[in-house]
């Protein structure tokens, strides 16, 4: 009995990967939001609408599209910490150069972004708990994950437009 529930669970997961190939995924309403009003309440957006077409709105499907809204995120958020590594390495650079004993930045930048990503894991890793096993805790732990990624690509960006303000 052991041998065939391990095969069907294998069976599912080989048939996962082209079932959300059919899945249409564009980041176009995360984006205009951002363009038009920008923040927090654009965060989702391109998963939703990836979820109401028919088969996003499976829970495989759903667990796709937070999946695919997360790793656009991601890509930002590595854009934006790349930028802001380097403008903070320029300005520490610039502090040492003048004689400044301040706090480096990029050091500071680095450390923070590593506890983010820890506690970003651990944030949801306990929102999968509540789900007790069930089949819902894929797509809640990938909808955590997209939130959490792409609020933490919100604070970066403002602290470059910081940068590029002056």
């Amino acid at each position: 009995m052991k041998c065939a529930s391990q095969t069907a669970a294998l069976l599912i997961l080989i048939a996962l990967p082209a079932m959300a190939q059919d899945i249409a995924f564009s980041p176009d309403a995360t984006l205009s939001c951002l363009e038009d009003r920008g923040g927090e309440d654009c965060i989702g957006l391109s998963a939703g609408a990836c979820t109401e077409t028919p088969d996003g709105y499976t829970t495989v499907g759903m667990g796709f599209c937070f999946g695919r809204e997360r790793d656009w995120w991601d890509a930002r958020l590595n854009a934006v910490y790349q930028a802001l590594r380097a403008a903070d390495q320029a300005e520490d650079t610039e502090m040492k150069d003048i004689g400044a004993t301040v706090p480096e930045m990029a050091p500071a930048l680095l450390d923070m972004q590593r506890a983010w990503i820890g506690y970003r894991d651990a944030l949801c890793e306990y929102e999968r708990t509540k789900w007790g096993g069930g089949t819902g805790q894929g797509p809640a732990t990938a909808a955590c994950q997209m939130h959490e990624t792409a609020r933490q690509t919100l604070l970066l960006e403002a602290r470059l437009a910081e940068y590029e303000a002056r």
